[in-house]
């Protein structure tokens, strides 16, 4: 595509973006369908492009006036992502010395907002929780998030796939703590290889399998993911129960729920039982009261912890809407703690970052309710052979699981783990 037509089909997409009416992701894949004739190189250069300008907002709002031209058009020449000299061939001379003036800025000559690029309301919750790491986690959050696959470890074995993967010319890593884990570092249409088109890959990122090793289903038990989502932990799960027992993935939304379809399809498990419900207090839950040998509620949240791939939310999210949903999460939480039978574990998960939708939560369910003893996470995980277990926990005694994206390199996750007495 030329230049000029690609840095023009980059504003209309920055001007759909801005508009945060829907999830980012979700307006790129509307534009992609709607412009069909674009390439490989042309996509990426879109998506990279949009998700640079959310990941810089206020820096990118603080240059721009002093540019000329429609915003979305400098904000995208900011954002650009490609080589300089393929974007300046797309630029008027005007435009090419306002964008030397504006790389010719030193970084640690900016303003605070313009470094970390957060809204405030956030700021300050975070900089409690790290101190002088703070600014590590705004410059990972600032990347790409790499991708990572699990091995479906049913039917295969990571090292095999592994080597596989390399014989096609991936180079996958093995992650440092989910014994399922490889890690690209480049984004790649994975359907194109064998290894995803039969079942052995899933995208799921490293922190999200270590919520499902978590829970340690064993074969034959009852199990429920109580907000199964598009299925990435329910899979995974399916698999460590090695296709025995009944797992039952449950959501409010049967649209996500349709999404695990062909996952599962591809995944060989039949012991999982998709069902949608209409809120936390269904029938279909209550039929099951009592009789559940592990629960893990990954629990709707800000999604904070996921900036990296969704960095939008930063800016669709709110302090009200998360005081919303904290309240909506321990709704959640309790209705899931009654499935359980006597000696059944409860893992309560969110990808957030934010104290009151995690500590928070689990203290206060704690305390309201004895007969629920808290397990650490520490000594889990290093039952299960993690390496460096007690470096991903938080709290006295490594009591909750702790993933930051800065020190981990993993989304934020936050896991606590109960057994009823």
């Amino acid at each position: 595509m030329h230049p000029k037509a690609l840095l023009d089909a980059c504003s209309e997409l920055v001007k759909l973006t801005l508009k945060f009416e829907h999830p980012a992701d979700m307006v790129v894949s509307r534009f992609f369908r709607d412009n069909r004739s674009l390439g490989p190189r042309e996509r990426a250069t879109l998506a990279e492009t949009v998700y640079t300008v959310l990941r810089k907002k206020l820096l990118f709002d603080h240059f721009a006036p002093s540019g000329s031209g429609p915003k979305e058009r400098r904000l995208a020449i900011l954002g650009f992502h490609g080589p300089r000299d393929f974007l300046k061939s797309a630029l008027s001379d005007q435009e090419r010395k306002w964008l030397d003036q504006c790389d010719a800025i030193r970084t640690d000559d900016l303003m605070e907002r313009h470094r970390h690029n957060l809204p405030e309301w956030l700021v300050q919750p975070l900089k409690d929780q790290l101190g002088g790491e703070f600014w590590a986690l705004v410059d990972s959050m600032n990347q790409a998030a790499p991708l990572d696959l699990r091995v479906n470890t049913l039917n295969d074995k990571r090292e095999d796939v592994q080597k596989e993967l390399k014989a096609a010319g991936l180079h996958a890593k093995s992650t440092p703590f989910s014994p399922w884990g490889l890690r690209l570092a480049d984004k790649v249409p994975l359907t194109k290889f064998d290894a995803f088109s039969r079942g052995a890959i899933e995208v799921q990122d490293e922190g999200s399998q270590l919520l499902a090793l978590l829970l340690d289903a064993k074969r034959g038990e009852m199990v429920v993911d109580f907000c199964a989502g598009a299925g990435g932990k329910t899979l995974a799960i399916g698999a460590s129960m090695r296709n025995t027992g009944r797992l039952y993935a449950f959501d409010t939304s049967a649209h996500r729920l349709d999404a695990l379809k062909p996952r599962l399809a591809r995944s060989g498990l039949s012991n999982v039982h998709p069902a949608a419900i209409a809120h936390e207090r269904d029938d279909r839950i209550k039929r099951l009261s009592g009789k559940i040998d592990r629960v893990i509620v990954d629990a709707p949240c800000s999604g904070l912890g996921t900036l990296r791939r969704n960095p939008d939310l930063k800016w669709r999210q709110s302090p009200q809407a998360v005081e919303e949903m904290t309240a909506k999460q321990a709704a959640i939480l309790q209705s899931a703690a009654k499935l359980l039978k006597p000696g059944g574990r409860l893992v309560y998960a969110t990808c957030s970052l934010l104290p009151q939708e995690n500590e928070e939560i689990a203290q206060a369910f704690s305390a309201a309710n004895p007969e629920f003893k808290l397990l650490p996470a520490a000594g889990i995980l290093e039952q299960l052979k993690v390496a460096d277990a007690a470096r991903l926990c938080s709290g006295e005694g490594g009591e909750f699981l702790r993933l930051w994206p800065h020190r981990h390199s993993t989304d934020g996750f936050f896991a606590a783990i109960w057994v009823k007495s």
